[in-house]
């Protein structure tokens, strides 16, 4: 049997969800919202009915104090005919809304303010989509929103970088970033917009290479077709890129800054780091950096991970992160399916990402020293190129009558 804060949880949701169409009516069949209230099983009417007139009367006071409909059936109790209440109805969202409180009246008159000024200049456009996704702007940044649209509607911006877009008060990286909504709005599939092409740096690891006065950091233009001065035996990405750039001497090695989420879109775009023998990845230990680990797999880079293991996180856990850089607590990520993760990443995966826990969330890797790192790595590919020469030995054909 559910209570009253259950079934205002239930309406707070689906406004969550789906506010956006019930302002714009494109949704009306998302109200009125019917909240099934849960039958009281017969044992417990024959047996305690006390308990259940108690709940339907709590049900009634309520649904009367905020002038909702209750549905009620009757029930055989001990041979008599009792009615209990089984439903209760929502009308629409702005009841929803006052049912819920807080900031929810307020956000639906705000959101109707929005959407009547872009219903008068842009009749066509996809509403839903542009009052959901332009919620979180300012009003300024709205109103800029809107100039934006109407000048793409009927300027070409072909070949220009966001930069170069002759709009007064704009600057190209809140361009960027809303590129989708004036999108809609304007109902141009593409602004023709030029990108900067995307380079990944990396650094030199090998100490004869730097001995010899060759260059110590370098980058590559995804596209270009360019060698780095050596072929690496080893590849060791690193999520953060002080800890690229500093990173100690290592025979045959590159250091690749993968810039977090960036890398497995570009990375496995570099054939020299698809096609090395050893790719180590060297990430936070959260969530975020685990599902990197993932994507990496998936996108064809056989990365194998260090310092991203259980020992390492109770090691360093003292040092972990409890809030992000603008000093918000670090959140529980959502869980993703990552199949491309081992066994033992999966599970350091699921501890990170238990709404239950109160471990820390992150621990990044700047706070496990390089030099700990650097000795880790030299152990973990002497172990690896080991395990390869054991395997190449045994896979060597034998020759006959030999001795």
């Amino acid at each position: 049997m559910r209570t009253p804060e259950q079934a205002t949880d239930e309406a707070r949701t689906r406004l969550e969800k789906r506010w956006h169409l019930a302002i714009t009516r494109t949704a009306s069949a998302d109200w009125p919202f019917r909240i099934p209230l849960g039958t009281p099983p017969k044992a417990l009417l024959e047996r305690d009915f006390k308990t259940a007139l108690t709940w339907a009367r709590t049900w009634q006071e309520w649904a009367a104090a905020r002038h909702l409909a209750l549905d009620w059936r009757n029930r055989i109790v001990t041979g008599t005919t009792q009615p209990l209440p089984t439903h209760v109805t929502i009308p629409d969202a702005d009841t929803a809304a006052r049912l819920c409180g807080g900031h929810w009246p307020g956000r639906l008159a705000e959101a109707r303010r929005r959407l009547a000024l872009v219903r008068n200049a842009f009749p066509d456009a996809d509403h839903p989509r542009v009052i959901r996704g332009a919620e979180s702007l300012s009003d300024v940044d709205f109103q800029l929103l809107l100039d934006a649209a109407r000048w793409f509607t009927t300027n070409s911006a072909t070949g220009l970088t966001p930069r170069q877009v002759p709009l007064p008060g704009f600057h190209g990286k809140w361009l960027n970033r809303n590129q989708p909504l004036i999108q809609v709005l304007s109902g141009r599939e593409d602004l023709g917009l030029s990108s900067r092409p995307t380079r990944v740096h990396f650094t030199y690891l090998d100490p004869s290479h730097r001995a010899n006065g060759g260059r110590r950091h370098e980058s590559i233009t995804i596209g270009d077709r360019a060698e780095p001065a050596y072929e690496p035996e080893a590849v060791i990405i690193l999520e953060n890129k002080d800890t690229a750039v500093y990173f100690p001497a290592i025979r045959g090695g590159i250091a690749v800054e993968g810039e977090g989420a960036k890398a497995p879109g570009t990375l496995p775009l570099i054939p020299w780091i698809r096609q090395c023998r050893d790719v180590i990845y060297w990430g936070d230990i959260d969530a975020g950096g685990l599902s990197i680990v993932n994507d990496l797999r998936a996108a064809g880079v056989n990365v194998e991970t260090m310092l991203m293991d259980y020992a390492t996180y109770e090691a360093y856990e003292q040092f972990g992160a409890w809030t992000d850089e603008k000093g918000k607590p670090v959140p529980c990520s959502r869980r993703r399916k990552l199949p491309a993760l081992t066994l033992a990443e999966q599970d350091m995966y699921q501890m990170l990402t238990d709404p239950s826990s109160t471990r820390v969330r992150r621990v990044e890797q700047e706070r496990i020293p390089l030099e700990v790192a650097a000795e880790h790595l030299d152990a973990l590919l002497r172990k690896r190129r080991d395990t390869i020469g054991y395997m190449q030995v045994q896979r060597a054909p034998s020759v006959a009558g030999a001795g």
